[in-house]
């Protein structure tokens, strides 16, 4: 057995901690809103400039003009402000964002990451990704363990373009939860349901 997508996002939310401003990635991580912990407060950050992002909206209540990175519709808080993409890059630039939560194609073992292009595919640009995982404080990644193939996403090393080099902090995927060391990759905790041995073996990458 393993994690699904939104116990993926719930134990993702346990990672935030109270008073801090943090990116939610599109994917995955746009459902971590959902589940922050009773008791913590955090304010989440999108790059096409708006701080303090709600919730989705119920069906029938959307806005089309509340969206997040994603193009997502969102809902806005009492505290929601908005300002142009520059001033947003600048908060991530400098350091104002604590943390990220971010998709992946791929992970190395030395937390170099790649998340925002699949060479022979259309994308529609790299987003805000690459500043994000220059700018913030710690880089956490949610994402499924392997691909569609069954062939591991946790590699030796990337093969798809680099977003960031050695940026990833912690991997949370449908099997469990992975720190990045400088000592290598270290199993933190097992999905319910799923043994050390089988992360493992589901790892291309060395796990000490």
């Amino acid at each position: 057995m393993a994690w699904d997508r939104n116990q993926m996002a719930a134990r993702a939310a346990l990672e935030l901690e109270d008073g801090t401003y943090v990116n939610l990635g599109i994917g995955i991580p746009t459902l971590v809103s959902n589940f922050i912990p009773e008791g913590v407060s955090v304010t989440l950050q999108s790059e096409n400039g708006m701080l303090g992002m709600g919730p989705f909206p119920y069906e029938g209540e959307e806005d089309p003009d509340l969206i997040n990175a994603g193009k997502q519709t969102i809902t806005e808080l009492p505290n929601t402000v908005y300002f142009d993409s520059a001033q947003s890059f600048g908060m991530i630039r400098g350091g104002k964002i604590a943390m990220a939560i971010l998709g992946a194609m791929e992970v190395a073992e030395n937390g170099d990451l790649a998340n925002w292009m699949i060479l022979g595919k259309l994308v529609k640009g790299m987003g805000g990704a690459m500043d994000l995982v220059a700018g913030v404080g710690r880089v956490v990644v949610v994402m499924d363990h392997t691909n569609k193939h069954g062939e591991s996403k946790v590699l030796k090393s990337c093969t798809l373009p680099i977003t960031g080099k050695g940026v990833v902090d912690r991997i949370i995927t449908n099997l469990g939860v992975i720190d990045v060391t400088h000592k290598g990759l270290h199993i933190v905790e097992c999905a319910e349901g799923v043994t050390r041995e089988e992360i493992i073996a589901a790892t291309e990458a060395t796990i000490v």
